[in-house]
């Protein structure tokens, strides 16, 4: 089989991370990966933010936290993020941002590493705390969090795909 279509077959939500940063040109491949994603019109509404430093990465996962009402690391103890926001004057920017998503866990997979797609990203950017690192990450503009792509080497393996349902793909 393809290896697209076989990373497509096998890549799963990953829970549990190991502390172990993954290298720089690692994060770089597939951030690069994620801005080839297809947009409406060319118009690459979207913007992918890593973070690898841990401060910033400990305060989205507390901003996300109390979003969700836990306490716990939303981010199941990933050591790299990448923030996936989108430009709201583009009409497909939601779409956009998720195909960005899309290719950014993909990638991920096809070089070994856990991924997955956390929530909460819209609720994160739309508080002052979230326009305040816009901002500080010179993110001028009317932009929403799409999604947090939390990236490491997983601990432990990955769980076996579950099976489709019967009724997923129909040809009319």
């Amino acid at each position: 089989m393809n290896a697209i279509l076989t990373a497509m077959h096998t890549r799963r939500s990953c829970r549990a991370y190991q502390a172990t940063m993954p290298p720089r040109d690692m994060l770089e491949q597939i951030a690069k990966a994620g801005s080839y994603a297809a947009s409406g019109r060319g118009k690459q509404s979207p913007v992918i933010v890593v973070v690898t430093d841990k401060e910033t990465r400990d305060q989205l996962s507390s901003m996300n936290a109390r979003f969700l009402g836990v306490s716990s690391d939303p981010f199941y103890g990933a050591p790299c993020l990448m923030v996936v926001l989108a430009e709201k004057t583009i009409p497909t920017y939601l779409y956009d941002g998720s195909l960005v998503m899309g290719n950014l866990m993909l990638a991920a997979h096809a070089l070994g590493l856990g991924s997955c797609w956390i929530h909460r990203a819209k609720e994160e950017f739309a508080c002052p705390e979230g326009q305040r690192l816009l901002k500080q990450w010179g993110l001028i503009g009317d932009y929403e969090g799409i999604g947090h792509c939390v990236l490491g080497y997983p601990m432990g393996e990955m769980p076996a795909p579950q099976a489709r349902k019967p009724d997923y793909i129909r040809f009319v």
